[in-house]
């Protein structure tokens, strides 16, 4: 496949990170008040509380899976720029609506919604791998990881304390911050696709099974697919049972998960925006794509076995290595395809990422359970294990799967 990538100003990239950036913040600025504002709706009960916030996440990862590919391959056939900027738009009056939600039913549309319309980050992927050539693309995709780990690190606590204020403030906030995203990229923002690079849209291309044709499109793509999918199944783990696990085992309060969120934030933020390059320039990518994995997998196995909380922050910056996969493998899979197919190609991804999403929680929350029930085996750290096998079963794949020539 040509790299060749047409002439952009600095301006666009730089808006495509503070896309990123402002779309991850907006999401982590929510996360914390998100369950209190539900459970405030629903009289005070907790329980139910809960049930309706697991809904609430396979809604949303449902949505994801559902429509990423047909918003990537209208952005194939309109252009990158036309769906970034209504996404924007679209997130913006989305937070207005969850921050105006008087019942349970309008903060279910809101989530819908906003499932439906995050898929400026899908986009802008596709919109980098039109202006940056094959060769640099590691690079490119390791500082929007870095936009990623910088939201998650800045959002949640910026929630929090928003929502000391109020409850609806940080939606108000989010809003906010979609909508400025939205009046900047009008004046910044060119199109990254040229008229004689896109590709006719059809349904049959832009519906999740049909977009999965293109991964099976070709067998290492659809290698790569799949060691996409064990990647992020085992990073549902982080987000199901964190909070549980280092309560349960070590008696962590809010504080202390927010520091160790923090943490986590900055080390992968920092490995995707000044490690992946270097790394890449030294080892190659296929080298990088397969450490990270590995890497991962034995920061997960130490999350797992950690007697202390001590020992756990131990493995944070070996888990975090996990970080060089995503880039490395984003490199080489934008290469496989045409450039009036990056956003199928992306859109398709975040498919596979939505079922990763709507499976992890039940699967990790199941083996928490199941692992601290004290009728049966005591094993609190099973889910962070199971967590290490996906990684390393990811890794050997990869090397299976990388080992033909581009």
């Amino acid at each position: 496949m040509s790299t060749a990538a047409p002439p952009v100003r600095r301006a666009a990239t730089i808006f495509i990170f503070i896309t990123v950036l402002l779309d991850v913040l907006a999401l982590g600025v929510v996360i914390p008040v998100l369950p209190h504002l539900i459970e405030q709706l629903e009289g005070g009960d907790t329980a139910r509380a809960a049930q309706i916030v697991g809904l609430f996440g396979t809604m949303w990862a449902a949505m994801q899976f559902v429509c990423s590919p047909a918003l990537g391959a209208l952005s194939d056939r309109f252009g990158r720029r036309p769906i970034v900027l209504l996404s924007n738009l679209g997130l913006g009056l989305d937070y207005v609506v969850m921050a105006l939600a008087p019942t349970i039913g309008w903060l279910f549309v809101g989530r819908v919604i906003n499932g439906i319309t995050a898929s400026s980050i899908v986009t802008a992927f596709a919109y980098l791998a039109d202006v940056t050539p094959g060769e640099n693309r590691a690079r490119a995709f390791g500082k929007l990881g870095a936009a990623f780990g910088l939201g998650f690190i800045i959002g949640p606590a910026l929630g929090g304390a928003l929502s000391a204020i109020s409850p609806r403030l940080p939606f108000w906030v989010a809003a906010a911050l979609s909508l400025l995203n939205f009046a900047y990229g009008l004046f910044v923002l060119p199109e990254s696709l040229p008229l004689e690079r896109r590709t006719a849209f059809s349904w049959r291309r832009a519906n999740p099974m049909g977009s999965l044709r293109l991964l099976r499109s070709q067998p290492q793509l659809f290698g790569f697919a799949a060691v996409h999918f064990l990647y992020y199944l085992a990073h549902q783990s982080l987000q199901t049972v964190f909070v549980l696990y280092t309560a349960y085992r070590y008696g962590w309060g809010v504080a202390d998960v927010g520091w160790a969120l923090a943490a986590v934030g900055i080390v992968i933020a920092a490995v995707q925006g000044a490690l992946v390059g270097p790394v890449v320039s030294k080892i190659g990518e296929r080298a990088t794509l397969i450490s990270g994995l590995s890497l991962g997998a034995v920061g997960f196995a130490i999350y797992g076995v950690a007697p202390t909380g001590w020992w756990f922050g131990v493995g944070i910056p070996v888990m975090s290595m996990f970080g060089l996969y995503g880039p490395a493998a984003q490199g080489m899979m934008t290469r496989r395809v045409g450039f009036g197919q990056q956003g199928q190609l992306q859109g398709a991804l975040n498919s596979v990422v939505g079922v990763a999403g709507i499976v992890g929680p039940t699967i990790f929350s199941g083996v928490f359970s199941h692992f601290i029930d004290p009728r049966g085996v005591q094993m609190a750290g099973a889910p962070y294990l199971v967590a290490s096998a996906l990684l390393a079963a990811g890794a050997l794949l990869a090397v299976r799967v990388t080992a033909a020539p581009a």
